[in-house]
């Protein structure tokens, strides 16, 4: 009986070791976990406050470097821009438009030298002729119009040359000289009028060939790519729009020429009037 009651008293000191071994092993994996948690937490909280440093960072680089950008889009010249997109545009098409620039532009700075230096100062030469016709008669009043330039002159002298057959010749020999010099200040007007319509006609011409050569492209490559489609179209565009500025800048040109024609034409005429009226004036004399 003894044996039996110390058996189970030692059974039971064993029972009660095992537990409290088991209940420090708990309480010990329970204080790992809790470190392991406040250590993952720390960690997250560490990371969260380095992406909240960062995220205003790279908002402000966003910025700097859209400035960046901005800044070196800004730096290039009219020139610069204007070259890129004639180098983009092919240079098929875009040079025949910039020879048609460069003729059409030799023409108008031609012209518009010439019409300035004919622009007559009838007024003057008027009284000029008034002053040599009652001082010398009609050989001074030729002599004045020899001495001046320009196509005012000129028809003063053809009607002076027929003054002696009398005032119907004058005025027959003034309308025929005047239709000559007429023509002489419309020369190669009509080539400015050809280069204005061809530059946006060659123009259209290299929109359309583009614009197959970009459809080309898309069936090669199987599927049609935005990308390729938008390059394609905006090269082929770039030839229409440098042929309407070159239509546009050599229509200006000509307008002006056109305006100063009919001014000199304007003045002949009655300046043309004017001597006759002198002539007729010298003659009842």
């Amino acid at each position: 009986m003894k044996r039996a009651l110390s058996i189970l008293a030692v059974l039971a000191i064993m029972f009660g070791t095992t537990n409290l071994m088991a209940q420090e092993e708990g309480n010990a994996a329970a204080a790992a976990e809790e470190t392991s948690t406040d250590t993952i937490q720390q960690d997250m909280d560490t990371t969260a406050m380095a992406a909240a440093e960062e995220a205003p960072a790279q908002e402000e680089a966003a910025p700097a470097t859209t400035e960046e950008e901005t800044a070196v889009e800004e730096d290039m010249s009219f020139h610069q821009v204007l070259k890129e997109k004639f180098i983009e545009g092919g240079p098929e098409f875009m040079g025949i438009v910039l020879i048609t620039l460069i003729l059409g532009l030799a023409i108008c700075i031609e012209r518009i030298l010439y019409l300035n230096m004919a622009t007559p100062n009838a007024k003057k030469l008027l009284a000029e002729i008034e002053n040599a016709l009652q001082s010398g008669g009609v050989e001074a009043a030729k002599e004045v119009c020899r001495n001046t330039r320009g196509p005012v002159a000129s028809i003063f002298y053809q009607g002076l040359e027929r003054s002696g057959e009398g005032i119907e010749m004058v005025e027959k020999s003034i309308v025929s000289y005047g239709s000559v010099q007429m023509g002489l200040l419309e020369r190669n007007v009509s080539w400015i009028s050809l280069f204005i319509a061809l530059a946006p006609m060659l123009g259209f011409m290299g929109t359309v060939i583009g614009m197959i050569d970009a459809f080309d492209a898309i069936e090669a490559a199987g599927d049609i790519s935005p990308s390729l489609v938008a390059g394609g179209i905006k090269v082929a565009l770039l030839t229409t729009v440098f042929g309407l500025i070159v239509a546009i800048i050599l229509q200006i040109f000509y307008n002006y020429i056109i305006a100063k024609i009919d001014s000199i034409v304007n003045t002949m005429e009655d300046a043309s009037i004017s001597l006759v009226d002198m002539l007729v004036r010298f003659e009842n004399k």
